[in-house]
Protein backbone atom coordinates (compact mmCIF):
# COMPACT_ATOMS: atom_id res chain seq x y z
CA UNK A 1 0.00 0.00 0.00
CA UNK A 2 2.82 2.65 0.79
CA UNK A 3 4.66 1.39 -2.31
CA UNK A 4 1.31 2.62 -4.48
CA UNK A 5 1.05 6.04 -2.79
CA UNK A 6 4.32 6.76 -3.21
CA UNK A 7 4.39 5.65 -7.04
CA UNK A 8 0.68 7.52 -7.77
CA UNK A 9 2.36 10.34 -5.92
CA UNK A 10 5.17 10.16 -8.40
CA UNK A 11 3.45 10.09 -11.11
CA UNK A 12 1.37 13.44 -10.33
CA UNK A 13 4.35 15.56 -9.54
CA UNK A 14 5.93 13.90 -12.70
CA UNK A 15 2.85 14.84 -14.70
CA UNK A 16 2.54 17.97 -13.18
CA UNK A 17 6.31 19.13 -14.20
CA UNK A 18 5.46 17.88 -17.83
CA UNK A 19 2.36 19.72 -17.83
CA UNK A 20 4.03 23.05 -17.11
CA UNK A 21 6.91 22.09 -19.15
CA UNK A 22 4.44 22.02 -22.13
CA UNK A 23 3.60 25.59 -21.23
CA UNK A 24 6.62 27.35 -20.65
CA UNK A 25 9.42 25.34 -21.20
CA UNK A 26 11.79 22.82 -18.96
CA UNK A 27 15.59 23.00 -18.19
CA UNK A 28 17.70 19.71 -19.40
CA UNK A 29 20.68 18.15 -17.40
CA UNK A 30 23.04 17.09 -18.95
CA UNK A 31 26.27 15.20 -17.35
CA UNK A 32 29.06 16.17 -19.96
CA UNK A 33 32.53 14.77 -19.90
CA UNK A 34 35.32 16.37 -22.89
CA UNK A 35 38.84 15.21 -23.38
CA UNK A 36 41.41 16.89 -25.64
CA UNK A 37 44.59 16.13 -27.21
CA UNK A 38 47.51 18.09 -27.68
CA UNK A 39 47.87 19.98 -29.84
CA UNK A 40 44.66 21.55 -29.25
CA UNK A 41 42.24 22.22 -32.26
CA UNK A 42 42.86 25.76 -33.82
CA UNK A 43 41.16 27.68 -37.00
CA UNK A 44 40.04 27.34 -39.56
CA UNK A 45 37.77 24.19 -37.66
CA UNK A 46 35.99 23.11 -41.00
CA UNK A 47 34.93 19.77 -41.11
CA UNK A 48 32.34 17.38 -42.83
CA UNK A 49 30.78 14.12 -41.61
CA UNK A 50 32.01 10.81 -41.10
CA UNK A 51 30.01 7.86 -40.98
CA UNK A 52 30.99 4.47 -39.42
CA UNK A 53 30.12 1.37 -41.90
CA UNK A 54 27.11 0.72 -39.56
CA UNK A 55 26.14 3.92 -39.53
CA UNK A 56 24.41 4.52 -43.14
CA UNK A 57 20.78 4.15 -42.20
CA UNK A 58 18.73 7.34 -42.66
CA UNK A 59 18.43 7.99 -38.57
CA UNK A 60 21.98 8.71 -39.05
CA UNK A 61 21.48 11.39 -40.93
CA UNK A 62 18.71 13.17 -38.52
CA UNK A 63 21.27 12.88 -35.70
CA UNK A 64 23.55 14.99 -37.73
CA UNK A 65 21.01 17.58 -38.44
CA UNK A 66 20.69 17.68 -34.96
CA UNK A 67 24.11 17.73 -34.10
CA UNK A 68 24.94 20.61 -36.70
CA UNK A 69 23.79 23.71 -34.91
CA UNK A 70 25.57 22.97 -31.67
CA UNK A 71 28.73 22.18 -34.06
CA UNK A 72 28.01 25.58 -35.88
CA UNK A 73 27.77 27.48 -32.46
CA UNK A 74 30.78 26.04 -31.38
CA UNK A 75 32.70 27.65 -34.15
CA UNK A 76 33.14 24.71 -36.39
CA UNK A 77 32.02 25.13 -40.22
CA UNK A 78 30.76 22.81 -42.28
CA UNK A 79 32.51 21.97 -45.88
CA UNK A 80 32.39 18.74 -47.34
CA UNK A 81 34.85 19.64 -50.41
CA UNK A 82 38.00 21.08 -48.49
CA UNK A 83 37.40 19.66 -44.75
CA UNK A 84 40.26 20.20 -42.50
CA UNK A 85 38.41 18.19 -39.73
CA UNK A 86 36.33 14.75 -39.45
CA UNK A 87 32.96 15.02 -36.99
CA UNK A 88 31.29 11.97 -35.94
CA UNK A 89 28.24 12.17 -33.73
CA UNK A 90 26.02 9.33 -32.28
CA UNK A 91 23.11 9.29 -30.14
CA UNK A 92 21.09 6.50 -27.85
CA UNK A 93 17.46 6.68 -26.51
CA UNK A 94 17.08 3.96 -24.04
CA UNK A 95 13.46 3.20 -22.10
CA UNK A 96 14.42 3.15 -18.25
CA UNK A 97 12.49 2.60 -14.95
CA UNK A 98 11.08 6.17 -13.72
CA UNK A 99 12.77 7.02 -9.94
CA UNK A 100 9.15 7.30 -9.15
CA UNK A 101 8.25 3.73 -10.30
CA UNK A 102 7.52 0.47 -8.77
CA UNK A 103 10.14 -1.52 -9.59
CA UNK A 104 7.94 -5.06 -7.52
CA UNK A 105 5.29 -3.93 -10.26
CA UNK A 106 7.01 -4.10 -13.51
CA UNK A 107 4.96 -4.62 -16.41
CA UNK A 108 6.41 -4.76 -20.24
CA UNK A 109 5.43 -2.40 -22.88
CA UNK A 110 6.21 -0.59 -26.02
CA UNK A 111 9.33 1.34 -26.23
CA UNK A 112 11.30 3.11 -28.50
CA UNK A 113 15.43 4.00 -29.05
CA UNK A 114 17.52 6.03 -31.48
CA UNK A 115 20.72 4.73 -31.66
CA UNK A 116 23.34 4.89 -34.55
CA UNK A 117 21.37 2.80 -36.56
CA UNK A 118 18.27 4.70 -35.84
CA UNK A 119 14.64 4.76 -34.99
CA UNK A 120 13.34 1.00 -33.83
CA UNK A 121 10.21 -0.07 -31.65
CA UNK A 122 9.95 -3.06 -29.32
CA UNK A 123 8.15 -4.73 -26.33
CA UNK A 124 9.83 -4.49 -23.13
CA UNK A 125 9.72 -0.86 -21.90
CA UNK A 126 10.36 -0.73 -18.08
CA UNK A 127 7.00 1.04 -17.26
CA UNK A 128 3.47 0.13 -16.40
CA UNK A 129 0.02 1.08 -16.90
CA UNK A 130 0.58 3.86 -13.70
CA UNK A 131 3.97 5.05 -14.65
CA UNK A 132 5.69 8.07 -16.60
CA UNK A 133 7.60 7.11 -19.15
CA UNK A 134 11.67 8.15 -18.67
CA UNK A 135 14.08 7.90 -21.19
CA UNK A 136 18.13 8.17 -20.58
CA UNK A 137 19.50 9.61 -23.78
CA UNK A 138 23.59 10.11 -25.08
CA UNK A 139 25.15 11.71 -27.66
CA UNK A 140 28.96 11.71 -28.37
CA UNK A 141 30.90 13.94 -30.77
CA UNK A 142 34.63 12.96 -31.67
CA UNK A 143 36.62 15.22 -34.19
CA UNK A 144 39.46 13.94 -35.88
CA UNK A 145 42.38 15.67 -37.71
CA UNK A 146 42.36 14.74 -41.43
CA UNK A 147 43.99 13.64 -43.55
CA UNK A 148 45.69 11.38 -39.99
CA UNK A 149 42.44 10.71 -38.48
CA UNK A 150 43.84 11.64 -34.92
CA UNK A 151 41.32 11.96 -32.42
CA UNK A 152 41.85 15.77 -30.91
CA UNK A 153 38.59 16.02 -29.31
CA UNK A 154 35.93 13.68 -27.57
CA UNK A 155 33.11 14.66 -26.00
CA UNK A 156 29.97 13.29 -24.25
CA UNK A 157 26.69 13.91 -22.60
CA UNK A 158 23.72 11.81 -20.71
CA UNK A 159 20.36 13.16 -19.47
CA UNK A 160 17.11 11.16 -17.80
CA UNK A 161 14.22 12.78 -18.11
CA UNK A 162 10.28 12.06 -19.59
CA UNK A 163 10.63 14.21 -22.20
CA UNK A 164 10.63 12.60 -25.68
CA UNK A 165 10.54 15.10 -27.84
CA UNK A 166 13.93 14.12 -29.46
CA UNK A 167 14.00 16.99 -32.23
CA UNK A 168 14.36 19.29 -29.49
CA UNK A 169 16.13 17.08 -26.82
CA UNK A 170 18.67 15.97 -29.02
CA UNK A 171 20.00 19.13 -30.71
CA UNK A 172 20.04 20.63 -26.91
CA UNK A 173 22.17 17.55 -25.72
CA UNK A 174 24.68 18.10 -28.48
CA UNK A 175 24.66 22.00 -27.45
CA UNK A 176 25.35 20.64 -23.68
CA UNK A 177 27.88 17.95 -25.04
CA UNK A 178 29.61 21.10 -26.92
CA UNK A 179 29.75 23.58 -24.37
CA UNK A 180 33.66 24.93 -23.86
CA UNK A 181 34.59 24.04 -27.37
CA UNK A 182 37.69 23.53 -28.20
CA UNK A 183 39.35 23.80 -24.33
CA UNK A 184 36.60 22.94 -21.92
CA UNK A 185 36.95 22.50 -18.31
CA UNK A 186 38.47 19.34 -17.04
CA UNK A 187 36.37 16.05 -15.48
CA UNK A 188 32.76 15.93 -15.41
CA UNK A 189 30.62 18.45 -15.25
CA UNK A 190 26.88 19.76 -15.26
CA UNK A 191 25.25 21.54 -18.36
CA UNK A 192 21.82 22.68 -18.35
CA UNK A 193 20.46 23.72 -21.35
CA UNK A 194 16.51 25.82 -21.35
CA UNK A 195 14.33 24.41 -23.90
CA UNK A 196 11.36 26.99 -24.28
CA UNK A 197 8.36 27.01 -25.49
CA UNK A 198 5.84 24.57 -26.18
CA UNK A 199 7.07 21.21 -26.60
CA UNK A 200 5.52 18.34 -29.00
CA UNK A 201 5.79 14.24 -28.28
Amino acid sequence: MERSLLKLLGVAVTSAWLLSGCATGYLLENDVQSFVTAPPITAPMSYRFERLPSQQAPGQAQLEAWADPALHAAGLQRDDANPRYSVQVTGRLTPTLSPWADPWLWDGGWGMGFHHHGFGFGMGGPWGPFDTPWYHREVAVIVRELPSHRVVYETHATSDGPWLDNAAVFPAMFSAAMHGFPNPPPGPRRVDILIGGKTTS
